[in-house]
């Protein structure tokens, strides 16, 4: 066992993925629910309310506000990228796709991080990182297939199978803006915002476009209702795991464990999302994993041991 990982640390790092896979399963819940683009704004504006009486001091001084003013388009940025779009399109894509298939997807970030490392970072990456790069590839082509290698010549995509590699692309991003910051903000140092205060920032920026989202959303969209359309109150319940769990609980957790052990040792635990959300699938939507999914379980947890390795 890692020195670091104790049975505490441990536990911390359960809980993001389990908050995860609990997020893409109530995001399948409700489609026809509520529109996508909402359920997005409303988690976050929950969010916000949760954040503000533990990230305050970062608006409380003219100092600190022309901090925030000073980084507005960094801000902007993460707030659109990790707020406003990763969660919406993931919202989105589980109205047409199934909880295993968007955590299975979202599991390839790594692929996709590698690539805009080498496209816009100049990031070369080793060959055991090709090689991982390859595996996890491999891993979503054989979700989009639906384990059948037959379908290649006739491929015909899930649109939610689509939004959610356009969802893992944004996250990607988004991480690296996190790890590098634009060009004219290089050189002087970050805020010392403790983890509410900096994700508090993210979520008030991030909020302006998720709104925005879901106001054109409710003008241009057309509604899909359920026919047995959940009351006010259970609609008010979800949104608040979803502002209390994946928005904040997770965001903590995660932040504590990677500080223990290090991003490749948590990435395994953030990689049980899928088989946890296959679990919860299986027991509460009546929707089993298949054999293919395993495989690609197989293949993206491969990719990422093997780009790890030194």
């Amino acid at each position: 066992m890692n020195p670091g990982l104790t049975p505490r640390i441990a536990l911390l790092l359960l809980v993001p993925p389990l908050m995860w896979a609990g997020n893409a399963l109530i995001g399948r819940m409700m489609a026809g629910q509520v529109p996508p683009l909402a359920l997005n704004a409303m988690r976050w504006a929950a969010a916000l309310v949760l954040l503000l009486p533990l990230g305050w001091r970062a608006l409380a001084t003219a100092d600190r506000r022309r901090q925030i003013a000073a980084r507005w388009r960094e801000l902007a940025l993460l707030g659109g990228l990790g707020v406003g779009a990763y969660n919406a399109l993931q919202y989105v894509a589980l109205t047409t796709s199934t909880p295993v298939n968007v955590t299975l997807i979202a599991a390839s970030v790594p692929l996709w991080m590698m690539l805009i490392g080498v496209a816009f970072y100049r990031e070369h990456p080793r060959p055991l990182q090709w090689l991982g790069a390859a595996l996890s590839a491999l891993g979503v082509l054989v979700v989009l297939l639906r384990g059948e290698a037959s379908q290649l010549a006739s491929l015909r995509l899930v649109p939610g199978d689509l939004w959610m590699l356009l969802a893992a692309l944004s996250w990607a991003l988004y991480s690296w803006q996190l790890a590098r910051p634009p060009a004219s903000l290089a050189g002087a140092a970050r805020p010392r915002w403790d983890w509410a205060e900096f994700l508090l920032m993210q979520v008030l920026f991030g909020l302006a476009w998720a709104g925005g989202a879901a106001g054109l959303e409710a003008v241009f969209a057309t509604p899909q209702v359920a026919p047995d359309a959940l009351p006010g109150w259970a609609i008010a319940l979800v949104v608040a795991f979803l502002a209390i769990g994946p928005s904040v609980l997770a965001y903590r957790c995660w932040g504590l464990g990677v500080a223990a052990v290090g991003p490749a040792l948590a990435g395994f635990f953030a990689n049980l999302t899928p088989l946890l959300a296959a679990l919860m699938s299986a027991a509460l939507l009546g929707e089993p994993p298949r054999l293919y999914h395993g495989v690609a379980f197989a293949l993206i947890v491969g990719g990422i041991v093997a780009s790890s390795r030194r």
